[in-house]
């Protein structure tokens, strides 16, 4: 699993024009299943998604897709882990 840390590099303006096509890209992921949850930082610095994917690069190439990415709005961290403990719930997401 992953996290993907984005932190904006750009004011909120740069951020809002492309909210609408980041939330579709959200969408194709999810879809996909390969994103688990997301959201804004707060204070609205940046955001967060959980990832489920077979290696970093996948992850890499998913970003590359990312409007705020395309647009030079955001920078990416990306955290790899294993989930050892988790809800029961989560046991399809792992």
């Amino acid at each position: 699993m992953f996290i993907i840390l984005l932190t904006y590099t750009h004011g909120i303006e740069l951020i809002q024009q492309n909210l609408e096509a980041h939330r579709q890209f959200l969408d194709k992921y999810y879809q996909a299943g390969k994103f688990i949850c997301s959201g804004a930082q707060h204070p609205r610095t940046g955001g967060v998604i959980i990832c489920r994917a077979g290696n970093k690069k996948e992850v890499e190439t998913i970003i590359a897709e990312d409007p705020f990415n395309i647009h030079d709005a955001a920078s990416y961290e990306i955290i790899e882990f294993e989930a050892s403990k988790y809800v029961p719930e989560l046991l399809n997401f792992i």
